[in-house]
């Protein structure tokens, strides 16, 4: 699988897309369990200066625990990372692991139907993104 990632781009500002994706996450079901700052962790950690970049660990329990029975190993892969950088044309680059990159690892058909259904509101999660620039 070369592209692990779903994606899209917005000309909607950065913090503006940050909002947006969040309340586009709890709509399609899921919710952040963690939020990593980039920019903030390596202006602290290295003192170096990049672009506004926050990541998302977006998790929806019950197809979690389906991924968890089908595959204990799976845990290694949650939650699912969303990711909200800003471009340099003043808008936003939003891209999320693709969940079908567990079956990669896994043939276990209940993980197969898991990472279809996380895809599936994921990139419905992207489409209604798209639709509103």
């Amino acid at each position: 699988m070369d592209d692990f990632t779903l994606h899209t781009t917005t000309p909607t500002p950065y913090d503006a897309t940050l909002e947006r994706v969040r309340g586009l996450l709890h709509e399609a079901g899921f919710g952040v369990l963690t939020e990593i700052d980039m920019a903030a962790t390596l202006a602290a950690k290295l003192d170096v200066e990049t672009a506004p970049r926050t990541i998302l660990g977006a998790c929806r329990p019950p197809l979690a625990h389906r991924a968890l029975q089908a595959d204990p190993r799976i845990a290694a892969m949650l939650p699912c990372n969303v990711v909200v950088s800003a471009t340099d044309d003043g808008g936003s680059l939003v891209e999320i692991f693709d969940p079908v990159f567990m079956t990669s690892v896994s043939d276990d058909p209940e993980l197969a139907a898991v990472a279809t259904e996380a895809r599936d509101r994921l990139s419905g999660m992207l489409d209604a993104l798209e639709a509103e620039n």
